[in-house]
């Protein structure tokens, strides 16, 4: 069983040496490459002249876990690729994720890069992800940018299907006015393909890596404006057909057959919406007019927004609505309603009912019920009468009853004490820590806060590959456990732990030197331990070995998992 990292960054897309035909690492929703080995690209500029080739300055040596300005603490490396790495990290200050991408300060495209960042975080438009800081320290060159864990890129999109007419519209329209108003401030992308493209869970669109993709890769040409045309596209050519607009596969989608040249959308696949078909060509084919539609070419972001606004409105689909189910008649309807009319001018005589509980069936039940009254005030008599007889006999003048509170057969329960945590320690007696330095957020009275395990790919049981993952607490004196209530982030499958008296915090104590107090396990997010005897001691181990299915999130990949909260114990 493998053990992966609760980490994860942005881009890591790769390009081949024709305009927009590379093939497509497999991303994540947020962009992160599933390859964790390291990668290797032969990046050329689309529609340039080639790329500028690195220098030989080697990529840092970093590690999960390593913090950058004290702050932005790195969870896991994604893409080892012609001198940089790109990380998926955290911001500790702000409690986010985040990306970084990291090269050395001696890098011969670490000036660019570093201005191109600078230069996008300027521009300050919602449409593209942010760069959030761009630094150079300790012989290094780090950008910061924005993490949106609600995203979904465009190669996810496509790998299910072409996308609907109103959806590709929207994409293209968001998108080209997006890169207009770029280029109006002078940046472009030259890096723009499905892995750069996002959808958000509102159904916004938005661009990640403008200028910096580019730059990490040194990408340029003469013709950027161009260049970024074509790009969207291909991008509203692979969206209608579900295929890329050349004859190399990428992005997880299949090229044109060769020799064939490009055609037009709606004749690679039927049912293409027209106007959107012949958009795409406007914007692929830059040499001049379409020949099958003999329509102006588009060669700028600007020039494509504007014949998007000439076209008709393309409506999103209406929603399909359940017809109701028929209406059934009962056994109760009452008077005319669901009876035949009578004819007009005819006079329907209505039978008069009878009076109430006038009929055999109502004789009958108020005889039963005067029977049962009887019945009744019969068996309440004696009851009465047999309770003050005994009452009577049970009196004794002589002799007087005492209440002893101290009763030693007294049944009332011992009032519940809930212990103080002084502090805590996370316990790894095999070397491989999770998240130390978070075990003080799992007893601070707030369940936003918690310490996290990695994600495991087998399970539930954790064993044999680790043996359980848990945090030691101190009491701060010896007391009496009895029981401990464990807040847990996720639910379903099921999470398995013990209860252990320790000696210490340490790590280096083995747990079979430990007295175990109680274990249970649950299957919602509270886990609740009781001890049928309470034991005395001052350290006690929360001690998980089997953990939850849960799917991937903005700190975690998806995979057997757990995190823990609002931790008390009662004695």
């Amino acid at each position: 069983m493998a053990e992966r990292s609760t980490a994860a960054v942005d881009v890591a897309d790769n390009s081949g040496d024709k305009p927009l035909t590379a093939q497509a690492d497999q991303s994540t929703a947020d962009g992160v490459v599933k390859n964790r080995e390291q990668d290797t690209d032969s990046d050329e500029a689309q529609g340039s002249g080639g790329a500028e080739r690195p220098g030989k300055a080697s990529p840092p040596e970093l590690h999960s876990g390593h913090k950058l300005a004290r702050r932005y603490r790195l969870e896991e490396c994604v893409t080892r690729l012609d001198g940089f790495s790109s990380w998926r990290a955290v911001d500790e200050k702000l409690r986010r994720a985040v990306g970084v991408h990291i090269l050395p300060a001696d890098h011969t495209r670490a000036r660019s890069v570093l201005a191109a960042a600078r230069s996008s975080a300027l521009l300050g438009d919602p449409r593209f992800v942010q760069v959030l800081d761009a630094v150079e320290e300790n012989d290094l060159v780090y950008v910061v940018h924005e993490w949106l864990p609600d995203a979904t890129e465009l190669t996810a999109l496509l790998a299910a299907g072409p996308l609907e007419p109103h959806d590709a519209y929207q994409m293209a329209s968001q998108i080209a006015s997006a890169m207009a108003a770029a280029h109006r401030e002078g940046l472009a992308h030259l890096r723009l393909n499905p892995n750069a493209v996002l959808r958000t869970s509102s159904g916004q669109w938005r661009i990640r890596g403008l200028a910096v993709n580019a730059a990490l890769r040194g990408v340029t040409t003469d013709t950027p404006q161009r260049t970024d045309t074509e790009a969207i596209g291909a991008l509203l050519y692979a969206a209608l057909t579900q295929r890329w607009p050349y004859e190399n596969d990428a992005y997880g989608l299949s090229g044109l057959p060769k020799d064939i040249g490009l055609i037009a959308p709606d004749q690679v696949r039927a049912g293409v919406h027209r106007g959107l078909s012949e958009l795409s060509m406007r914007a692929l084919v830059n040499d001049g007019a379409t020949a099958s539609r003999h329509e102006a070419a588009c060669t700028t972001p600007e020039e494509l927004v504007k014949a998007i606004g000439e076209m008709p409105r393309i409506r999103p689909p209406e929603p399909a609505f359940t017809a109701p189910p028929e209406y059934q008649r009962t056994t109760y309807q009452q008077g005319t309603y669901g009876r035949p009319s009578p004819h007009p001018g005819v006079t329907q005589q209505v039978a008069t009912p009878p009076p109430p509980l006038q009929s055999r069936t109502g004789k009958a039940l108020k005889w039963a019920v005067s029977a049962l009254l009887i019945a009744a005030l019969g068996l309440g008599s004696w009851q009465l009468a047999d309770a003050l007889m005994d009452q009577g006999q049970s009196e004794d003048p002589n002799q007087t009853q005492t209440t002893d509170d101290g009763d030693k057969n007294s049944t009332a329960p011992k009032p519940v004490t809930t212990l103080k945590i002084e502090d805590a320690a996370e316990y790894y007696p095999d070397g491989k820590p999770q998240h130390p330095d978070d075990a003080k957020l799992t007893y601070d009275s707030d369940s936003s806060t918690y310490w996290r395990s990695y994600s495991f790919d087998d399970g539930p049981v954790l064993a044999p590959f680790k043996k359980g993952v848990g945090i030691v607490y101190d009491l701060g004196s010896e007391q009496s456990v009895s029981a401990a209530s464990i807040g847990l982030r996720y639910g379903g499958g099921y999470t398995a732990a013990s209860l252990y008296a320790a000696d210490s915090l340490s790590s280096s104590a083995p747990l079979t030197s430990m007295t175990k107090i109680a274990d249970a396990k649950t299957s919602g997010q509270e886990l609740k331990i009781s001890a049928k005897t309470p034991a005395k001691t001052r350290y006690v181990l929360v001690w998980i070995t089997a953990a939850p299915y849960a799917p991937g999130d903005q700190y975690s990949d998806s995979g057997f998992k757990q995190a823990i909260t609002d931790v008390k114990f009662t004695g």
